[in-house]
């Protein structure tokens, strides 16, 4: 993950004076400078999940690792604070189309989608719908063109303007309890309002603190 390359569309949501902080607390829980898919697990208390809540963690896992070496960096770090903390929800989905397009070919089938969800049951508990009714929700509500496929642009056109089936696909990886997890009260520069709902903006709002 050492090339920079941002998630969140190179958005630079964190002020530059801020950087030091994060980059200071980063270095301070990883001193080699490089986050393992282990210790992404252990920060956010993921350990002993079954087979199918494993692999959706290590698909989110591997959407921060922009250059795919098998590591996470601080610019890689930096980038999906970022995303957590910019208000943008096109890009935010952008960030949930590329986890749930497993193969990385540029759309979304219904058996990505369907296992997708199979595993965020395994992962989050029982959900009001079932994986099965989910992925035909989805498909019969955004998928346009009827092909069985959704591209990036019906996937954020869609979900975009249907508020439950949004507020499902941020349940589906909560990216603000992430960057609580991140903060861990020795992070003074963030605040998050969890007193909302997923809304229009995503996730809540997320405000930076002005140093």
């Amino acid at each position: 993950m050492g090339n920079g390359k941002s998630i969140a569309g190179d958005q630079r949501a964190v002020p530059t004076q801020g950087t030091h902080v994060w980059y200071r607390t980063f270095m301070t829980e990883y001193p080699s400078g490089l986050q393992t898919l282990h210790e992404f697990k252990t920060l956010l208390g993921l350990q002993g999940l079954n087979q199918k809540a494993n692999k959706h963690v290590d698909q989110v896992y591997n959407t921060f690792d922009t250059n795919k070496d098998g590591f996470i960096d601080f610019l890689e770090f930096i980038a999906a604070v970022n995303l957590i903390v910019q208000e943008k929800m096109e890009q935010k989905l952008k960030w949930y189309f590329k986890l749930y397009d497993v193969d990385g070919n540029g759309s979304i089938d219904k058996n990505e989608l369907l296992d997708m969800f199979v595993a965020v049951q395994a992962l989050n508990g029982q959900q009001t719908l079932s994986p099965e009714e989910f992925t035909n929700l989805v498909f019969r509500k955004i998928d346009i063109n009827n092909d069985g496929e959704l591209t990036l642009e019906e996937f954020i056109n869609g979900i975009a303007k249907d508020q439950d089936l949004l507020e499902i696909v941020y349940k589906s990886f909560d990216l603000s309890n992430v960057l609580r997890v991140i903060c861990n009260g020795k992070q003074p520069d963030i605040e998050i309002d969890s007193s909302k709902s997923p809304d229009k903006a995503g996730l809540g709002k997320v405000k930076m603190k002005s140093l």
